[in-house]
């Protein structure tokens, strides 16, 4: 053993110092992108230039060859490089176009305490924003919610949709009922893990806890097991503190693997969701819209009403094919105290700065019952630029 540390320890070191010039370097990278960000400002230039990020991708591809570095492995890795400054862009536009949104501490109610996947949102979203974070945990959507109306809070993190369990209707019925204003967006990875205090495994687990949303997104695996009990939380954060109270090997909560790490509970079993690919969409909202410079990909959520006649959604939807306008969600949800009667929520990509959604909301509101705007906000899905590697390495 002692041999072995003999030979992997000055390996490891040289290996140490090359992350930490790395790390240098990616530093040096991103401000050189918030420079670019700056000069984006002055003259009006999109974010994004994907003819550029191809033409970039092309040329590292070429570049690694000669150093054994694999094509794929080079276009993974400059993804996430290419993802992180067209963010960080956003955000300083963003931010420039906002100057009375800046403040020292931004408040932010979300769901649940720190652990849980609305904290790690939190924590994910206002990264890239100025200012230090005050987490304020709440213990419903409707307590999330008052926390900013009350000015309790400067902004609400809540999760809106998953892609395994689909839309979050108690969040889109509390949108029918608030003046709140979605301001951002955000998607977050969703990986569920059985979480234990205390050393066990799967066949002494007697009893698990998670919230409702978690539970439904893993299904397939509460079906194989047999006498588990199953009792749900209002957050996963909270299901992780009671394990972690109880101290019992009988015991598990179902939640993140780093959300468990703050309460000291270890993981017996990973990727527990139905769909692998597991992600949760998430609204910022606040008391006051924002605006969203035409530099920024950006979307903006309606809902409305229509009338009582055939063919009248289809109506509505033919307006946006007209003004060519992309719809990326649909979610209807009924009209409380209005029974068999439905309001729809309608996510477009588009900016109410812009011309034609300026002609489209002109034009439904001429043929809805109710039309409002919940809010106009930057996009922060960054589709990968496609780059194919033999196209790449054919001139060399």
């Amino acid at each position: 053993m002692s041999d072995e540390n003999d030979l992997l320890t000055p390996i490891r070191e040289s290996i140490n110092q090359v992350d930490s010039q790395l790390l240098e370097l990616f530093a040096k990278r991103r401000a050189l992108t918030n420079q670019v960000a700056e000069a984006k400002i002055q003259t009006d230039k999109p974010v994004r230039d994907q003819r550029r990020e191809e033409q970039l991708l092309v040329k590292l591809i070429k570049l690694g060859q000669p150093q054994g570095l694999d094509p794929h492995y080079i276009t993974q890795l400059f993804h996430v490089i290419i993802e992180d400054s067209v963010l960080n862009q956003q955000a300083l536009l963003a931010q420039r176009a906002n100057p009375e949104n800046t403040q020292p501490l931004n408040r932010v109610a979300f769901l649940g305490n720190k652990g849980s996947y609305s904290y790690l949102a939190t924590q994910k979203y206002f990264s890239r924003r100025a200012g230090e974070l005050l987490e304020i945990g709440c213990q419903s959507f409707n307590e999330v919610i008052h926390k900013v109306e009350s000015n309790q809070a400067d902004f609400a993190v809540l999760p809106i949709e998953n892609t395994s369990s689909g839309s979050i209707n108690e969040v889109y019925d509390q949108l029918q009922h608030t003046s709140l204003s979605i301001i951002g967006e955000l998607t977050h990875p969703v990986e569920h893990a059985l979480l234990v205090a205390v050393p066990s495994e799967l066949k002494q687990i007697k009893t698990l806890y998670a919230h409702p949303q978690v539970f439904a997104q893993c299904s397939h695996f509460l079906a194989e097991l047999s006498n588990i009990e199953v009792k749900t939380c209002d957050s996963t954060s909270a299901a992780m503190v009671l394990v972690n109270e109880l101290q019992d090997p009988h015991s598990a909560a179902i939640g993140s693997a780093a959300g468990g790490a703050l309460y000291d509970l270890s993981v017996i079993r990973s990727n527990l969701a139905n769909q692998k690919e597991n992600h949760s969409r998430f609204i910022v909202v606040a008391r006051k819209t924002v605006k969203v410079p035409l530099q920024i990909p950006a979307k903006t959520t309606l809902v409305m009403s229509t009338v009582q006649k055939p063919g009248a959604l289809v109506e509505t939807l033919l307006v946006l094919r007209d003004n060519n306008i992309n719809m990326t969600k649909l979610e209807s949800r009924p009209i409380t105290g209005n029974p068999w009667e439905e309001l729809f929520y309608i996510d477009v990509e588009g900016n109410i700065q812009d011309g034609p959604l300026q002609n489209a909301l002109q034009q439904l509101q001429a043929i809805t019952r109710y039309l409002k705007v919940l809010g106009c906000y930057p996009s922060e899905q960054v589709i990968p630029t496609k780059v194919e590697a033999a196209r790449a390495l054919q001139d060399m």
